[in-house]
């Protein structure tokens, strides 16, 4: 995956932005470097030209996490698998390699990870650091799968971590959200490759509620998604199977992922921004669309999926006792109001994890996920939103829209102190700082 610019920086100043659009950034110089030695050399080279430095993936974070007005750093050189250790059950990679193709890799290796989000068009490192998740009972993060890390610091030194070699940085360095330094390499706990059956099914929202401990305590991996302005509920259940691969059809498949999830979908929310007043029709006949189907695989062909329609999302993880609670506040406060919603309501479960920053770190969580469709102003309904998950102690995922800051952090994250000393130890000088990291972390 290299490029013709690897190593060198272009002369000639070019906005950056994100994939939903909402975030630009110009940096000063953007460069690609095509080794780890070159990448600390950029490093140096930016502290010493008073400049600040941020690695970016491939933009799917909502926030300005990545953004800079100094060195771009575009890791896609440094990609692949740098090893597989079978005896350990670990793969190790380099940073900017994508998530689909370390899953097509590791399938071939007839390796999985645990775990994983519903889409794989990040990078490792992106993914990571923001804090990136699937659904789980009892396997958490793509983050918590991570048993080794390597990154430059901002002296240019290469720093490696991990349980037994320097703690303290592997407990936050897993999610750094970019503040402590350009992760290069990252070592994940892998297994031999499994089946997963996945169960969707349509559920109302009343039922699924009621039950929703019930679900999560009889599956491996329950999410459901709530279509606004209706009473309907789609469920999502992926259990360990013994096999064989028994995929969606071709044409079920197409009517489900591609017609339903992306074509039509984007048709829908293209005249519901156009004609809000049509949206809450438009999702009582979207959310009967969807019918039930059973259907076995490899994990990431089941986990994840194509998402083409673009849009902005909040979500918040909260204690998973009060994920029920709020979300029958959210479905008040929507009803109440006059916002019009195209799109569903996504919530998942992640078990406790020791990561200083994660969202679930500490305490069992159930995240909450709000979009809106690109284009359409999304603050009124964020704000609302917002106001109800903070209520509920509620911690906002990094990587994407919220409004908190280092104040707020403090409070809904015991070791946030942890997190902010180690900083202070490592980039001193904010060598990795941003204007969002300053609202985050603070100064």
């Amino acid at each position: 995956m290299g490029t013709a610019t690897a190593g060198k920086s272009s002369g000639e100043r070019t906005a950056w932005h994100n994939w939903a659009g909402n975030i630009t950034a110009t940096p000063a110089r953007v460069v690609t470097p095509a080794s780890v030695g070159e990448l600390q050399e950029a490093v140096r080279r930016a502290a010493e030209d008073g400049l600040r430095v941020k690695a970016v993936g491939t933009g799917h974070s909502f926030t300005a996490a990545a953004a800079t007005d100094g060195v771009l750093v575009r890791p896609q050189a440094l990609a692949g698998i740098r090893s597989i250790d079978r005896a350990a059950g670990t793969v190790t990679v380099a940073a900017g390699t994508v998530l689909k193709d370390l899953n097509v890799a590791l399938a071939r290796e007839g390796l999985s990870l645990t775990n994983m989000g519903d889409i794989m068009e990040q990078t490792v490192s992106g993914a990571t650091s923001t804090g990136t998740h699937g659904t789980g009972r009892d396997s958490a993060s793509i983050a918590a799968q991570i048993r080794g890390l390597e990154l430059v610091t901002a002296d240019g030194r290469l720093l490696t971590c991990s349980e037994k070699e320097e703690p303290e940085v592997f407990a936050a360095a897993r999610l750094g959200i970019g503040a402590l330094g350009i992760v290069t390499a990252i070592t994940f706990a892998v297994e031999p490759i499994f089946f997963l059956t996945a169960r969707e099914e349509p559920m109302g929202f009343d039922r699924v509620t009621a039950e929703f401990e019930e679900h999560f305590a009889e599956n491996e991996h329950f999410e459901f998604y709530w279509f606004p302005h209706t009473g309907n509920c789609n469920t999502k259940r992926n259990n360990r199977s013994q096999g064989p691969a028994a995929p969606p059809g071709p044409v079920s498949a197409w009517i489900e992922d591609e017609l339903l999830s992306n074509g039509l979908f984007q048709a829908v929310n293209s005249l519901g921004r156009a004609v809000p007043a049509t949206i809450p029709s438009i999702a009582r006949v979207a959310s009967r669309a969807l019918s039930a189907r059973t259907y076995t695989d490899i994990p990431y062909k089941v986990f994840t999926s194509p998402r083409r329609v673009r849009f902005v999302e909040m979500e918040y993880a909260l204690p998973r006792e009060r994920v029920v609670e709020a979300l029958r506040e959210l479905r008040a406060m929507v009803d109440r109001s006059g916002l019009r919603i195209s799109f569903p309501v996504e919530v998942r479960t992640a078990p406790a994890d020791d990561i200083t920053l994660s969202t679930a770190s500490g305490r069992d969580t159930a995240y909450i996920a709000v979009h809106m469709y690109k284009g359409t102003p999304y603050q009124g309904y964020f704000t609302a939103a917002e106001r109800i998950f903070t209520a509920h102690g509620g911690r906002p995922h990094w990587g994407k829209v919220h409004t908190r800051d280092a104040q707020y952090f403090a409070e809904v994250f015991p070791r946030f102190g942890e997190f902010t000393a180690l900083r202070d130890r490592l980039d001193p000088d904010r060598v990795f700082g941003n204007d969002y990291l300053r609202r985050v972390l603070g100064d």
